[in-house]
């Protein structure tokens, strides 16, 4: 039912265990003494993670749900303009201002949700792009938020009143924490029945209508996670930035983080992170050498998508000879 994957098999027992080796060197950075807590590398790598994060929400519908969201972003937008917006108002406590993100984020999905999956192929992808262009220009018009030009915030949020997340190794270990919930929240997902189902109906969703199961309610829940989980993500890089813009909801936003997924590998929770911890590094050692380096990025995501199937994982695989550990 679930169909052939190429990254099935012998990676399968080796995800945990390499996702496990991944966030156990993140915990170690800030103890690293040479770089410091407030080295450029360490706010490098927090931006890592919090792309990560809206990457993997964007791989539980897209790796697992064939899904092509290329409206994704929309959702890390209504996250960060949820801390703008709210702290404008005089509400900084990170609980409320993520309270309020993860819920409008659900209930903009779940609206936009149950008009896109009525459709398919192009058309889905089509109507999502639509869907964050409309939340792209919504934002632009807020006048009273820094409309086109973005809004700045004063200080990143207060947790119970104190502002330890001003303290950039604590905010970075906020950060990796969100991150590791987000991976063995969605793994738990993907195991479950329901991700079987979602499996089965990316593969077959006759056959699985044909055996009792709804394949719409159960895209449309896996479309409400994922965008709930992004707009968390949003929230992170709104007080790491301590900006807001409506850049965070542009089209070449969500194409990034396709990008990051397939980069990484798709239907692999761990790809989305390695893919984005490449795509940033990458993208970051390109610019310092040149300001045409996305003429030399782009050339080079294309060879890796043709030639690396499966991704990074996938081409982790191959080189660990698919032996078990």
């Amino acid at each position: 039912m679930s169909g052939a994957h190429p990254t099935a098999g012998p990676l399968r027992d080796r995800r945990p265990r390499l996702a496990g080796l991944i966030l156990a060197g993140l915990a170690t950075l800030p103890l690293l003494g040479a770089l410091g807590a407030d080295s450029y590398v360490l706010l490098l790598v927090t931006r890592v993670m919090i792309f990560a994060v809206a990457a993997i929400s964007l791989d539980l519908i897209l790796g697992y749900g064939a899904m092509v969201s290329f409206g994704h972003a929309a959702f890390m937008g209504i996250g960060a303009y949820a801390v703008g917006i709210l702290a404008t108002h005089g509400i900084e406590d990170l609980l409320a201002q993520a309270g309020v993100a993860i819920l409008v984020s659900a209930g903009f999905a779940a609206l936009t949700g149950a008009v896109s999956l009525r459709t398919k192929g192009v058309h889905f992808i089509m109507i999502t792009l639509a869907f964050g262009q409309m939340a792209f220009f919504l934002a632009v018009s807020l006048a009273a938020y820094g409309g086109d030009d973005g809004l700045t915030i004063a200080r990143r949020s207060t947790v119970l009143g104190a502002e330890w997340l001003g303290n950039a190794t604590i905010f970075y270990y906020l950060v990796l924490a969100v991150l590791a919930a987000t991976l063995l929240a969605c793994r738990a997902l993907v195991a479950a029945r329901f991700g079987r189902v979602l499996r089965g109906t990316r593969e077959n969703p006759v056959r699985m209508q044909a055996i009792g199961f709804e394949p719409f309610r159960y895209q449309l829940t896996a479309y409400v996670i994922s965008g709930a989980i992004c707009g968390l993500s949003g929230v992170l890089i709104a007080n790491q930035t301590n900006f807001i813009s409506p850049a965070y909801m542009a089209w070449q936003r969500s194409g990034e983080l396709i990008v990051m997924v397939v980069l990484g590998g798709m239907g692999t929770l761990i790809g989305p992170l390695i893919g984005a911890l490449a795509y940033l590094l990458i993208e970051e050692w390109l610019a310092g050498i040149t300001e045409h380096w996305k003429m030399i990025f782009g050339p080079l995501l294309i060879l890796v998508v043709l030639h690396a199937r499966g991704g990074l994982v996938g081409a982790i695989t191959r080189i660990t000879g698919g032996r078990h550990g």
